[in-house]
């Protein structure tokens, strides 16, 4: 254990393209797009979780706590479903546009510049999302002890990332880097994805039970993304803290 969670050449990757967060058709439109899928399944399974009634403002009274929340994409949608959200991004680049593009929408969101290990909080957290972060950063461990120690007993807590299979190989790296162009080069490293099996096990270590397993697919024709069973290239699990 590195007892770090920070991967330097990640934060610079980032970092360097952090005014582009908030555009639609720049390097983080795959994100725009995946936006609805994600947003609509946390939506669902925490009404659920958490018998929630109210879906036009079904996050209310949560506290929300966005792991790697780049520049508030999932941030600010889950605050506008009335959450009281909080979003920490090891990026000063990143949470300097969180912060700008909340405060042009009046949103009270939270920002701060930190990792899990050094986020001061004695606050413990009703939802947990750790989306598209775990395949890039230093110790996956570490990281998923840090997140889970800020989570209430019987939270939630959302990890979304990208299978270590061959099909991903090719669609999340050599399609959508190389041949599809809609990510930059080198966002991501095929040996750092983990399998739905090896972040199961790292959820375990850290009392972290398995509730829901679900695929994440994006359909070519409709252009769109979908939750099915099919968790080949990406994948989300709900985890709740025993």
């Amino acid at each position: 254990m590195k007892n770090t969670t920070i991967n330097k050449k990640e934060i610079v990757k980032f970092s360097k393209i952090a005014e582009d967060w908030w555009n639609p058709e720049g390097k983080f439109k795959p994100l725009h797009k995946f936006n609805p899928a994600r947003i609509k399944y946390i939506k669902e399974r925490t009404s659920k979780h958490y018998k929630i009634l109210n879906q036009k403002t079904p996050f209310k009274n949560l506290n929300v706590l966005d792991i790697g929340c780049g520049g508030g994409l999932l941030s600010e949608p889950i605050a506008k479903l009335g959450a009281k959200v909080t979003g920490i991004d090891a990026s000063d680049k990143n949470i300097k546009a969180a912060k700008i593009h909340s405060s042009k929408n009046n949103l009270n969101i939270d920002y701060y510049c930190c990792s899990p290990e050094n986020f001061n909080s004695l606050k413990k957290f009703d939802l947990i999302l750790n989306m598209e972060i775990v395949e890039h950063v230093e110790d996956v461990n570490f990281f998923i002890k840090q997140s889970s120690k800020f989570l209430k007993k019987n939270g939630l807590m959302f990890v979304a990332t990208i299978n270590r299979t061959l099909k991903s190989y090719l669609f999340a790296i050599v399609g959508a880097e190389y041949i599809l162009r809609w990510l930059p080069i080198g966002t991501h490293e095929w040996n750092k994805f983990l399998t739905p099996d090896e972040l199961i096990k790292l959820g375990k270590n850290n009392y972290l039970e398995m509730i829901n397993l679900d695929g994440m697919i994006f359909n070519p024709i409709k252009d769109s993304w979908r939750v099915g069973k099919d968790n080949s290239v990406n994948y989300i699990i709900q985890f709740t803290k025993r």
